[in-house]
């Protein structure tokens, strides 16, 4: 059976060079069909406009904190069930300050939602402490900070801030905060 099967392939194969015997390879075509490139993945306008929004909503203005400690004029506070040294070690710099925004010109409404998409960016990206520069208020209507008080109400809202302290000196003083983030 088996050797049958041979005698059947060759001829087959005799066959075929029969065939083709006098048979031209073509010539390459100079007209190549390129595939249309991939269509782009669409944009979710909405969903980055709604994510956006929600980021902007999750700060008030009217938030009234449950405590927070003030030493004059002094910023400070420290989230619920963390350790008070978390505070002495934010004042003395034991942090290295990985990021800074400035609010400087900005309206309340601009800065509410640039701080918000700030500390969001900073926590998808692992950055721990960072630095906030509102401003002392020195060119304001009534020469005060208005910034400075809406931003200690803003970030007690953030449940990714574990404390902040106002700056040393050297770092912008009572002109800056210094905030740390949960890993």
């Amino acid at each position: 059976m088996a050797e049958h099967d041979d005698d059947i392939e060759d001829d087959e194969s005799r066959l075929f060079l029969d065939a083709i015997k006098g048979a031209r390879p073509l010539k390459p075509s100079r007209v190549y069909h390129t595939p249309p490139p991939p269509k782009p993945k669409p944009i979710p306008r909405q969903f980055l406009r709604d994510e956006r929004q929600a980021l902007a909503d999750s700060l008030s203005d009217g938030y009234i904190p449950a405590h927070e400690m003030e030493s004059g004029e002094e910023l400070l506070y420290l989230r619920e069930g963390h350790s008070p040294d978390i505070l002495g070690k934010l004042r003395r710099g034991h942090w290295v300050v990985q990021a800074t925004i400035d609010l400087h010109g900005m309206v309340s409404d601009e800065a509410r939602l640039y701080v918000a998409e700030f500390l969001s960016h900073c926590k998808k990206r692992g950055i721990r402490c960072v630095r906030i520069i509102h401003g002392k208020g020195l060119s304001s209507r009534n020469r005060e900070p208005v910034l400075k008080h809406k931003l200690r109400n803003w970030l007690m809202q953030k449940d990714e801030v574990i404390a902040y302290a106002q700056a040393r000196q050297q770092d912008g003083g009572s002109g800056a905060v210094i905030v740390l983030i949960k890993a």
